[in-house]
């Protein structure tokens, strides 16, 4: 098993990148996280990896990262999630950002990503609840963190990006309700 790839990086042709290890060149898929992260071409890089052995290739995934190559081989254990979901996952989302979805069980914020419908986002939720984050959902998760979850979820669907909904619920007062919860998110939306 290869699991670090250190080296010269030569080409950078998203998501693939190729990396010079002692004049072999390893072609390495990496996620959009990681792929913004990288130094210029020419310049040393250090990666780690999972390698994946089909009968047609041997194909070599690469992280910035411990986090997202343990997410990356949590996701590819789940039926149905092969290596390019799993890098698709990793390129639209964090991982502590999946792992907040995942803890306050937000399907929509997964069916945002390319390639990941309801059936899937909610087939990922199920199968990491409680691998991912602290886990509050089943053990009686308190009202408060329902009332948050359907104010985001709101506030994404009234087009709103992830950051802008999220700073907005910030400026909600801990045990609103969630139509006064909505109606104070979008007042401090529209105040920014």
């Amino acid at each position: 098993m290869i699991g670090r790839l250190s080296g010269i990086l030569i080409e950078k042709n998203p998501p693939q990148i190729l990396i010079d290890c002692n004049g072999v060149g390893y072609e390495v898929d990496v996620p959009m996280s990681t792929f913004y992260n990288l130094p210029g071409t020419g310049e040393k890089i250090v990666l780690l990896t999972h390698l994946a052995v089909r009968e047609d290739a041997h194909l070599l995934y690469g992280f910035g990262t411990q986090d997202e190559r343990n997410l990356f081989r949590q996701l590819i254990r789940i039926s149905g999630i092969g290596a390019r979901t799993a890098l698709s996952i990793l390129s639209g989302m964090s991982v502590a950002d999946l792992s907040q979805a995942v803890t306050l069980q937000e399907s929509g914020r997964l069916t945002r990503i390319p390639g990941i419908g309801k059936k899937t986002a909610e087939r990922l939720l199920l199968e990491l609840k409680g691998k991912l984050g602290a886990d509050i959902g089943a053990a009686g998760g308190t009202a408060q963190h329902d009332a948050s979850s359907d104010i985001l979820n709101a506030l994404l669907a009234l087009g709103y990006s992830e950051k802008e909904a999220a700073l907005a619920l910030k400026q909600v007062p801990a045990g609103s309700g969630v139509s006064d919860g909505i109606k104070l998110a979008l007042k401090a939306l529209s105040k920014a």
